[in-house]
Parts: structure tokens; C-alpha cells; sequence
């Protein structure tokens, strides 16, 4: 196990992310020997369990702010983090201080390194984390914990979870395929593996061959299915405040929207934010039937003020029609790419945006610049701090090559090749112009890192 390190020298998110944990391997032997370990830390809390491929995040930040604002001591565990690591683990919006991940990943590395001699089987790092985040969660004895899947569901380490209250299901798309499946139906099934008897189904309106899996796996274990009405969802305009007093950004922008005749607004200003809305009002509705207090005050305060970094989030400047503004979006799938192409088209109508791109290679980037190459006046190609990024001359040679499907897009001609994040945001500035708009996109990876470049520029 090696020598013993006092708590102060022992750095936590080093040591999760050691590269004998790094291995990814679905499965719940190890998981679920952990937590044994462990004396069952889930066994003592209640869960929202989220799966899908698009929108799980916003949904469980709209569903932890409700639960929050209705009083509940609220835990929220996601992936991946954008800025920081501790961002992962929340209570009642507060990322777990570096004292408490210290503590609780001691304890976990000292049943982890016992499996690991034991067995010659290392937990993996998400599974180390997902154990972090269940003992914490009951150290903080919360009310509820709102749970993403990390990969998939049926395998997934998150699916430890024997009695949740909802399993929710947000919209499925193809992604990781090589693990997950190469139909909608294969990875509706993976996805569908989070339900259990007992608990309510809440599932986007999938297309027909994944929704047939979801309800006939709902049904397997007599579970109630809800599916959020569309029709009955009206989506309002973003709405811009007045400048805040400096030059270069205003107050953030807001949508409001009704759904079921509920008048709600977000700061989440999208054009798919109100639907992932609708599929947490469902999940509240699910929790209200089982007896939780939630108020209609608590929902429209929860909505109201629902964060979430990496979203089509307008990080500087920002205008419907005229002014300088940059957005972030962490798309990283065709689906995503097309989500932010119709925001880009509805919120800033009639401009186009100069495109800092960057893609992992493992992602299906042709259909995610079919999308998005429409909406550009220019693109500057960069390769994400990751092992498995596409390189950014690869992405260019992409771009020129599916450029030339796309009638009129001479910009695609000539894309910039950046160095590093500072290069790129720099080319991009000089590109956009005082009143350009400049979006950077392709992996929730990135996020942080173009989040510097921008703070270096000031």
C-alpha cells in the first residue's frame, strides 16, 4: 500500500487520478465490493437517477435548485467537471471543500488499495469518485441526491443504486457506440438499465425504437412511466437586459416559458433549455406523488435560478442583434452540435459566429461540423487537452472537406490552425471584430480551458 501520508500531505484529486486507476471498464464487481467496504453509504439516502445522452447535466442542475429551494438538503453528483474537480460533488450547490474530499478519499483509498492487493483488481477512477461522492453524501446527511449516470447506465458505476425514487432518462442519441451500441435501441437499453422496481420512469419522448425499450422495461418492473408533453411546453423569447455598466458585458439574458401553465423563467437561455425544464418539472412532479414537499414557489425559484457552466453560456459581451459576445457550449455530438446551431439561429438571429473548435477523435465531429459549418463567418481549429483529441490540422482537413458539400461556405476554405487556446482566442478576436460574436465548442474539455484564454486576454 506504501508508506502512510498525513492527512494535510495527501493530495486527493492526484491520487484519483493516478494512472493505476485511469483504465475505464464498465461493470459493478468492483463498485459494488467498495461500497461493502464501506458499510453501504447509499443504503442511507434517497436518489433522482439520471441517464441519457444529451441534457443530463442541465436536468439535474434544474432538479438539484428545485429540491434546494423547496429546503431539502440536496446532493448533486455530475461529470465532468468543467473548472474545477470539486465541482463533481455539491451539496446544496457548494462543491465539497478540499478537507472533506481529503478525508473521505482516505478512507476510500484504504478499502481501495485492500481490494487492489486482495483481488489484483483496481477499482477504476470514476468508481473511486462515485464512492467519494456516496460517502459524502451521507457523512452530509442529505435529503435527496441527484445522481448522473457517468457511461451508459445498466453498467454504469452510479447503478448501485438499489430503490431510487425517479430514474430519469433524458434524450437518447448515438454516442459511445463502440461501448454502448450502434442502434438507438442497444443504447436505449443500456440507458434503461438504471430502472428498478419501485421507482418512477420519467423519460424524454424518445424517438420510436428507444422509447419502445424504456417502456417495456418500465413496464418489466411495473414501474410508472411519465414523458413530458411537448405540446403543452410554450417557449418564450430571450429576453436582453439594459448594459450593467461596463462596456463589454451586460446583465445575463433570460427565457421565459410555460409549461402545463406553469409561467417560468431561466437564465439557461437556450433553445433546448425549456424542454430539459419540462422533463425536471416531470421529475418533480414524480417526487411530489411519492410525498415529497416541494411548492410551486420552490419550482419557480429553482428554475429561476439554475446555473450551468458550459451550456451556451454567454461568458462575455453579449446581445441579440449588435455587440461583441462570446459563447461557450460543450456539444460534443452530432446531437449537440445540431441543439447549438438552432440556439445560435434563435438567440442571435441573423449573425454568424466565428467557431473556435476543438473535437476528441472518438466523436462522430463530420455530422458535428455538417451542422454548425452553416452558421459560420470563420474557424479556428484547436486540440483539447486530452489523450484522445482529434488533432487541430486533422480538424481543419475536416472542415475543408466537408466544406466543400456546403454551397457558399468560402469560410470553410481557409481554416486557422491555432497553436493552444490563447492563439485561438486571439485569432478568433481579430476575426470577429469590436461587434463579431465568437462561439467555441466541440467538448465539455475544453470549457475551462477557453474560460482562461478569455480571463488572459482581459
Amino acid at each position: 500500500m506504501g508508506p502512510e501520508l498525513a492527512p494535510d500531505d495527501f493530495d486527493p484529486v492526484a491520487y484519483i487520478n493516478t494512472p493505476r486507476w485511469q483504465a475505464s471498464r464498465l461493470g459493478l464487481e468492483r463498485i459494488c465490493e467498495l461500497l461493502e467496504r464501506l458499510g453501504r453509504p447509499q443504503d442511507a439516502l434517497k436518489f433522482v437517477h439520471v441517464a441519457g445522452t444529451n441534457g443530463k447535466g442541465s436536468v439535474c442542475a434544474f432538479t438539484a435548485a428545485v429540491l434546494q429551494a423547496a429546503g431539502l438538503k440536496t446532493g448533486l453528483f455530475t461529470s465532468p467537471y468543467i473548472e474545477h474537480f470539486e465541482e463533481r460533488i455539491q451539496v446544496d450547490e457548494a462543491m465539497i471543500s478540499l478537507a472533506d474530499l481529503r478525508e473521505v478519499t482516505l478512507e476510500v483509498r484504504t478499502h481501495a488499495e485492500a481490494m487492489a492487493k486482495e483481488t489484483g483488481d483496481n477499482p477504476t477512477e470514476f468508481e473511486l469518485m462515485t464512492a467519494v461522492a456516496l460517502l459524502h453524501f451521507a457523512r452530509s446527511r442529505c435529503d435527496i441526491v441527484v445522481m448522473e449516470v457517468g457511461l451508459g447506465g445498466r453498467l454504469d458505476s452510479t447503478n448501485v443504486i438499489d430503490m431510487p425514487e425517479v430514474c430519469a432518462i433524458t434524450r437518447i442519441g448515438l454516442d459511445h457506440t463502440a461501448l454502448l451500441g450502434n442502434t438507438l435501441a442497444q443504447i436505449a437499453g443500456e440507458k434503461a438499465g438504471i430502472i428498478k422496481p419501485g421507482a418512477t420512469v420519467v423519460s424524454w419522448p424518445q424517438e420510436p425504437e428507444a422509447m419502445e425499450v424504456v417502456a417495456r422495461r418500465a413496464a418489466d418492473y411495473g414501474c410508472e412511466l411519465r414523458v413530458p408533453d411537448f405540446g403543452q411546453l410554450e417557449e418564450g423569447s430571450v429576453q436582453w437586459p439594459g448594459k450593467d455598466g461596463s462596456p463589454e458585458r451586460r446583465a445575463a439574458p433570460s427565457r421565459a416559458f410555460t409549461y402545463k401553465g406553469r409561467k417560468l423563467t431561466t437564465q439557461l437561455v437556450s433553445s433546448y433549455q425549456p424542454q430539459n425544464a419540462a422533463l425536471s418539472l416531470e421529475i418533480i412532479d414524480a417526487l411530489r406523488a411519492k410525498g415529497w414537499s416541494i411548492s410551486d414557489d420552490a419550482v419557480r425559484e429553482g428554475i429561476a435560478q439554475t446555473r450551468w457552466p458550459g451550456r451556451f453560456e454567454i461568458v462575455e459581451g453579449g446581445s441579440a442583434s449588435d455587440g461583441f459576445a462570446i459563447i461557450v457550449d460543450g456539444g460534443h455530438n452530432p446531437q449537440g452540435a445540431r441543439a447549438l446551431a438552432d440556439s445560435l439561429g434563435e438567440v442571435f438571429a441573423g449573425r454568424k459566429a466565428v467557431f473556435v473548435i476543438g473535437v476528441l477523435e472518438d466523436k462522430n465531429y463530420p455530422e458535428m461540423l455538417e451542422a454548425v459549418l452553416p452558421c459560420g463567418s470563420a474557424f479556428v481549429c484547436v486540440t483539447p487537452d486530452n489523450p484522445r483529441a482529434l488533432p487541430s490540422y486533422k480538424l481543419a482537413r475536416a472542415i475543408r472537406w466537408t466544406g466543400q458539400d456546403l454551397l457558399g461556405c468560402s469560410a470553410c476554405v481557409s481554416p486557422y490552425v491555432a497553436r493552444d487556446f490563447v492563439d485561438a482566442l486571439a485569432r478568433a478576436r481579430e476575426l470577429a471584430g469590436a461587434d463579431g460574436l465568437i462561439c467555441a465548442f466541440g467538448s465539455l474539455y475544453s470549457v475551462a480551458a477557453v474560460k482562461a484564454a478569455i480571463r488572459a486576454s482581459r
